[in-house]
């Protein structure tokens, strides 16, 4: 794609976001944010059977490659396992966004994808306490 059909594709995912809204049942949730900007982004996903992703919703606020993006990571990641949605990086992130773009905005473009692995790494922890018998580690809830 040429920079401008990226640009076209980042609008289009801002202005028409997927995915985007509360997941009440979801298995796991985690926000993050970029401080230095004020980009919010909280990351809701439903894990099915094989560890796929059933269901990956976002809510957020911020700029709009940061919001763009979590439209975009939520599409990548459903129905991809908690290991391939680990093994996603700037990579996939720049194919969806364009080079251009994404090295000049790389906290902004990659703040959904690194939201929901953290929120993968903590259902895995958490699952990992729960079948050794032990509680899952208490963590205030970061909400948009």
């Amino acid at each position: 794609m040429d920079r401008q059909a990226y640009i076209e594709n980042i609008v289009d995912h801002y202005e028409n976001p997927r995915n985007k809204g509360r997941m009440d049942d979801s298995d796991v949730f985690l926000g993050g944010g970029n401080p230095g900007c004020g980009d919010l982004v909280t990351v809701y996903v439903k894990i099915g059977d094989g560890d796929r992703i059933d269901a990956v919703t976002f809510e957020g606020d911020g700029c709009t490659i940061s919001q763009a993006g979590g439209s975009i990571v939520t599409e990548l990641a459903k129905g991809l396992t908690l290991e391939e949605v680990k093994a996603l990086g700037l990579p996939e992130i720049t194919e969806e966004m364009g080079e251009e773009i994404v090295k000049s905005r790389v906290r902004c473009a990659t703040l959904a994808l690194g939201t929901l692995q953290a929120a993968l790494d903590r259902f895995r922890r958490d699952r990992e306490r729960r079948e050794a018998g032990l509680p899952p580690i208490e963590v205030k809830p970061f909400e948009v």
